[in-house]
């Protein structure tokens, strides 16, 4: 454990944003299952409803640092590939 003073902040500070990208990725992944669940059930009009959704949360998180551009730029293309291909 840290007996530095700024090095006991930084244990905090990093646990307090481990918890806040926690629960972003967390938030991401249900809006993503529901996605996936629309596209399993054959729903199109829930799917494309959930797709815009996930779309704004992934951007969210993005814009926060919890993903990488690429990253969230990969989990979008990913979802309406899926959705698109519905018939």
């Amino acid at each position: 454990m840290a007996n530095i003073k700024s090095a006991k902040k930084r244990v905090l500070v990093a646990k307090t944003r481990t918890d806040r990208n926690k629960a972003i990725r967390s938030k991401v992944k249900t809006f993503v299952k529901k996605v996936e669940a629309a596209v399993q059930a054959g729903d199109k009009a829930v799917a494309a409803d959930a797709l815009k959704a996930a779309i704004s949360e992934i951007d969210k998180a993005q814009s926060k640092g919890v993903y990488h551009a690429n990253t969230a730029s990969r989990k979008v293309a990913r979802l309406s590939k899926a959705v698109a291909s519905m018939q």
